[in-house]
């Protein structure tokens, strides 16, 4: 990914972000560190997972419901203490990596129902699957709004401690900086983009740090984000504030604190320190989603 060339369009769609106002959050390239993710084994307690109503927002997007997850002891959802939460105020996801099975399991606008998880989206990922271009199917979400699995784009404060994050970064930005009515590869749905620029950036695109990005100035952990970004970038997988999402490190043995790693620790570094890379065929967003 590193020797990738920037795509003929990076220019133009750089300078469209930075004409629109850059990133959200007042342009400040902050980390967002609320979402946690969870391991479990052959010997996690299960529960059951039930569908709000409406449903998967009225489409086939979601898996079906009800099912079974395991949910560790200590699991809670983003933006809550436990596995109660208000989908009012947060986006309430629980994930859930299953290393026996071999699944991810992900939720949106979860919460405890009783002794059940009511959840307006139920996403199942096979761990063992080679995943098609389309992923889990054309013009359908997941528990991200581009269709991406979340936990496989989110830096652990273990992968740090390790010296190397081996995947590419999840970023997100405000729906009216994102063009309107497409996605790219490789996503396979777009949430609410609404800006009419047709260089705007579109879901699923790839932002690389320059190579030329000076690094001197951050610590050890920090540059171990930065080697990231310049190698595999980060993909727009959502609308919302807050560029950056890192995995809350409640259930990590690193804890970010320690490694000097903060919200503020990237603020600086605006969107013209980025390129574009890897910028297929814009497709045009119909919701209609076809499961592969």
């Amino acid at each position: 990914m590193s020797a990738a060339e920037p795509s003929e369009r990076s220019a133009a769609i750089i300078a469209a972000l930075t004409n629109a106002g850059g990133w959200g959050n007042d342009n400040a390239f902050q980390v967002d560190f609320s979402v946690p993710v969870f391991y479990a084994d052959g010997g996690t307690p299960r529960m059951t997972v039930v569908g709000t109503d409406p449903y998967c927002f009225g489409g086939p997007d979601c898996d079906q419901v009800p099912a079974q997850m395991p949910v560790p002891e200590g699991a809670h959802m983003e933006g809550s203490a436990d596995l109660s939460c208000d989908s009012s105020e947060n986006d309430c996801h629980l994930l859930v990596v299953d290393t026996a099975d071999r699944k991810l399991y992900e939720i949106y606008h979860g919460t405890r129902d009783g002794e059940s998880l009511k959840a307006e989206g139920f996403f199942v990922w096979d761990l063992n699957k080679t995943y098609p271009d389309t992923l889990r199917g054309e013009q359908c979400t997941s528990a991200d709004a581009a269709g991406f699995p979340i936990a496989g784009l989110l830096p652990t404060a273990d992968e740090v401690a390790a010296g190397e994050i081996p995947h590419a970064l999840r970023f997100i930005l405000p729906n009216d900086r994102m063009k309107e009515g497409v996605f790219v590869r490789p996503a396979t749905h777009a949430g609410g983009p609404s800006s009419s620029d047709p260089n705007a950036p579109p879901y699923g695109v790839r932002f690389r740090l320059r190579a030329d990005f000076d690094d001197s100035g951050f610590n050890a952990s920090e540059k171990v984000i930065i080697a990231a970004l310049k190698t595999y970038g980060m993909l727009l997988s959502d609308g919302g504030q807050i560029p950056l999402t890192f995995a809350d490190d409640s259930n990590s043995t690193a804890k970010w604190a320690d490694l000097g790693v903060d919200a503020h620790s990237f603020s600086a570094i605006s969107a013209d320190q980025f390129e574009v890379v890897e910028l297929g065929e814009e497709i045009p967003l119909t919701y209609d989603c076809v499961r592969s």
